[in-house]
């Protein structure tokens, strides 16, 4: 199978999986190999393989596959969460997906069947993220359980398991996770308060919240 150590127009979609894939264990989203990232390229889903460790990928190492799931780059087979990538892609207009076993997002995901609306920044991925409930990873009942928790949002916390989040690009699909992993440490500190609970966004501060948000940051191409 063809590789990426001659240049291609992949060469910088891989690199920037790569680097984000190394991001999520710098910063403490994953745990050795436990996580997964995919980047869409048109038709081509580039996708982290498994088992190895994120440090470790170079150019030789890209693999690839269609979206219906056949292999088309790359000797190293891709990762066991390949089902639950390309059901985003078939579902959404999705070009990256972040997965992640972060822990206060795997803790939040055995206690409550969606976690609560603590910050205004759950407008940002849709609504109060729900929990897509349990079934074995890499498999396809878990991927159709993540679409349905998926539902009008961009991140999902997957039940006794870790996090799905998708994005624009590589860059918002990581924002997204951190932002969800942040959230639920926030939620379990609040609600670990013995005698009290935490207040919680109404639907209409969420939905003020969400329309300031679109306006966020600097205009393109802004001096």
């Amino acid at each position: 199978m063809e590789s990426l150590e001659r240049p291609t127009p992949l060469n910088e979609a891989w690199a920037d999986l790569v680097a984000t894939a190394r991001r999520t264990v710098a910063d403490g989203l994953v745990v050795g190999t436990s996580g997964n990232v995919s980047v869409r390229v048109g038709d081509i889903v580039l996708v982290t393989p498994t088992g190895v460790p994120y440090e470790r990928l170079a150019a030789h190492d890209a693999v690839a596959v269609d979206l219906s799931g056949h292999q088309i780059l790359g000797e190293l087979k891709p990762t066991s969460e390949l089902p639950m990538h390309l059901a985003v892609y078939r579902t959404t207009a999705a070009e990256a997906v972040v997965h992640t076993h972060a822990v206060h997002a795997t803790a939040v995901s055995t206690l409550v069947p969606e976690l609560p609306p603590i910050h205004y920044l759950t407008a940002t991925l849709g609504g109060a993220v729900r929990v897509a409930p349990y079934a074995l990873y890499g498999s396809e009942e878990l991927a159709e359980n993540m679409l349905h928790a998926l539902r009008d949002r961009s991140a999902c916390l997957l039940q006794n398991h870790g996090t799905v989040a998708y994005g624009a690009s590589l860059d918002e699909a990581y924002d997204r996770t951190a932002h969800l992993e942040w959230m639920c440490r926030v939620w379990l500190a609040a609600n670990g308060v013995p005698g009290r609970e935490p207040s919680l966004l109404s639907p209409e501060r969420l939905a003020e919240a969400g329309e300031k948000l679109r306006g966020y940051g600097q205009p393109c191409g802004g001096g």
